[in-house]
């Protein structure tokens, strides 16, 4: 026996049955739509009707499908069938192109979900199209990286210091200060004459250099280092701590009008600047506030080392110079000789 078409299939139950409704075949019915416009504050009963003329679309389709599947059948003539099948596959067709056009219809009604996104929901600022102008989201992923590593950081820091704690008693701590002993800082104040052997000492260690003292402001020592003909130093010290050193040309003027030591000019040559700036990172490596006078020792040691400024080729690279400078830096242990950017 012929399976009717459109048998099988799940129509929905008719909206409004008080309407005029055409039977289909199969049994199943749909409203007709209304044929006023939606107004766009009712865009969920539109999104609805959409939904069921989808549906009555599928159908029309399965039996245009169906229709060709059974083909020329129940009829006993070639024409009876011929024409039985022709107006059966006209029907199907109109059906299809009936539904799809309510369809279309039913979608302009729908319209375009609202674009005003609440502000707590930050996930929602990677939609912006424009991100040079509004880089909401990037930003704040990079916040959120930066304070995961901060909080990371600051549970490390709070450990080694918690590792590093002051021994002090409970005793101790109650003591006021006006009664606790001031220990007196004994290495500041040497005497001139002990500052003026240890620098003697060290004149006579380096035959190649020569040095100036002189006393312009009381008992702070000023230095004058002449290193061969290469360059001249001064080096200005608090008694026997090294406070600040210029380097410059051994043909510059380090004096100024009236007469004094110039601590404050830099040199007017780029090779002399670097030089400077490594020797201030010289004076922060060596230190020991115990013993004061192997601190100027090994500091002059090192400045030592620049007598070969011009001649000494990079210990890295094996070039003379780079970037039309010659090796300024010199290792604070071997004495070895480094372009700045060939040391790290």
């Amino acid at each position: 026996m012929p399976r009717a078409a459109g048998a099988g299939l799940h129509f929905p139950a008719c909206p409004a049955p008080q309407r005029c409704c055409r039977p289909r075949r199969g049994g199943a019915c749909r409203a007709k739509m209304a044929d006023g416009v939606l107004s766009p504050g009712v865009n969920l009963e539109a999104f609805s009707q959409a939904i069921a003329a989808i549906q009555a679309l599928r159908s029309s389709v399965t039996r245009v499908f169906d229709c060709l599947k059974d083909g020329m059948r129940n009829k006993e003539t070639l024409e009876g069938r011929e024409k039985g099948f022709v107006a059966a596959f006209q029907e199907s067709l109109h059906s299809v192109s009936r539904d799809l056009g309510e369809l279309e219809r039913l979608s302009n009604l729908v319209g375009k979900p609202s674009e005003n996104h609440p502000l707590h929901n930050s996930g929602l600022l990677s939609l912006d199209p424009v991100q040079d102008k509004t880089p909401l989201y990037s930003q704040l992923l990079q916040a959120y990286k930066w304070s995961n590593k901060l909080q990371y950081h600051a549970g490390l820091a709070s450990g080694l210091l918690n590792q590093q704690s002051l021994k002090r008693s409970a005793n101790q701590m109650g003591v006021s200060a006006k009664r606790r002993p001031k220990a007196q800082p004994t290495t500041l104040v040497l005497p001139p004459q002990y500052v003026d052997d240890v620098i003697n000492r060290i004149d006579r260690m380096f035959p190649e250099m020569s040095i100036q003292l002189s006393r312009p402001n009381g008992t702070s020592a000023m230095l004058l280092v002449t290193l061969g003909k290469v360059l001249k130093v001064i080096v200005v010290m608090r008694s026997l701590f090294i406070d600040r050193t210029i380097v410059k040309g051994y043909n510059e003027n380090v004096y100024t009008d009236d007469g004094k030591l110039d601590i404050w000019s830099k040199s007017n040559y780029q090779v002399f600047q670097k030089v400077t700036d490594h020797a201030t990172t010289a004076l922060l490596h060596y230190q020991l506030p115990q013993m004061p006078d192997v601190v100027v020792r090994s500091f002059m040691t090192w400045l030592r080392s620049y007598i070969k400024l011009f001649q000494a080729p990079c210990q890295r690279c094996g070039k003379f110079l780079q970037d039309g400078l010659p090796p300024t830096w010199r290792d604070f242990r071997t004495l070895e000789a480094f372009h700045d950017t060939c040391r790290q």
